[in-house]
């Protein structure tokens, strides 16, 4: 089954939780200034360390019978990382972390055909920092050449995650769009129902659905705690009621405090796991939200804790 068939007819799918964060708090691991995880890929214990990460989630999903998106380890993997990195090709890397998920898929025998994976793609500058946020027009030239090679390394669809400004969303959207393949933006969202530089929810996705071409498949939001989208959501619906059909997908922090707080924390800040499978279904039940995962502080026990929640079977499987 295709992935939008399935994002129509499903009433949970469930996505990763948090990868980066769990990295960047390991003792043992060093992330890259400029790469973050994404050159993982090119070492055996790199490799090994991220594709123990992955299977813990795909386990999950196949463990409750849930579909699941995974995300490529190659959120802002751009032109000007790359060249910070002294990487000779952004092309190959973002293909090679497509690659390295569809072998993963491949382990996974009947469950396999219900895994997605997206092309992950981010802003140019600080997620947190929208004034760093480039134009439409500049966007969708400097995303064109990730966005390319995500499609060529065989993502199901591509995904734009932590966007904080409409207009670079839009222009991802023009370079997404232009691959051919479906693909999605996910926003972080402020309780008044905003995108951190002040644009109203619904009239950012207004703006994106009439001038994209196409226009996105459907649109999440992420790096936002369960409240706080509960709040941004009643906001912006009562503003936008289309907004609750085409937000259909949250991967939430587990910190109510601000995203752009959490990194700099010297301890994690999360909720107990079943509390936020909690929240989590209240979002659910509120808004028929139905692509759920984490984002920061979140790891296999939140996403296992979520699944319960949300298995259409009482028990779990443990057919392959």
């Amino acid at each position: 089954m295709k992935l939008l068939e399935v994002v129509a007819q499903s009433a949970a799918i469930l996505t990763e939780g948090g990868l980066i964060e769990r990295l960047r708090r390991d003792p043992a691991v060093r992330l890259d200034p400029a790469l973050l995880h994404a050159g993982f890929v090119y070492d055996s214990e790199g490799r090994a360390r991220l594709g123990r990460l992955y299977r813990e989630y795909l386990e999950i999903g196949r463990t409750f019978d849930l579909p699941m998106i995974v995300g490529t380890p190659t959120w802002r993997v751009n032109p000007d990382r790359a060249a910070a990195a002294g990487l000779r090709s952004l092309e190959e890397i973002n293909r090679e972390g497509a690659w390295f998920l569809r072998a993963i898929q491949g382990e996974y025998g009947r469950y396999a055909a219900q895994v997605f994976i997206a092309g992950m793609l981010g802003p140019r500058g600080d997620a947190y920092r929208p004034a760093e946020a480039l134009p439409a027009a500049d966007a969708a030239e400097f995303h064109a050449p990730q966005a390319d090679a995500l499609a060529e390394g065989g993502a199901d669809f591509l995904l734009a995650a932590t966007l904080p400004a409409c207009s670079e969303a839009l222009g991802l959207a023009r370079a997404m769009g232009r691959t051919g393949l479906p693909y999605a933006l996910s926003f972080v969202l402020r309780p008044d129902g905003r995108l951190l530089d002040g644009t109203p929810l619904g009239t950012a996705m207004a703006e994106i659905d009439d001038v994209a071409l196409p226009p996105p498949a459907f649109y999440l939001a992420n790096c936002t705690h369960p409240e706080t989208f509960r709040a941004a959501m009643r906001a912006a619906v009562r503003q936008s009621p289309g907004v609750r059909h085409r937000l259909i997908g949250l991967q939430a922090n587990s910190s109510e405090k601000p995203p752009e707080m959490l990194e700099t924390l010297p301890s994690l800040d999360a909720m107990e796991p079943d509390a936020f499978a909690a929240a989590m279904a209240e979002v659910r039940a509120e808004f028929g939200t139905r692509i759920l995962g984490g984002c920061c502080g979140t790891d296999d026990r939140h996403i296992a804790a979520l699944a319960r929640r949300v298995a259409p079977h009482e028990e779990p499987l443990t057919s392959t």
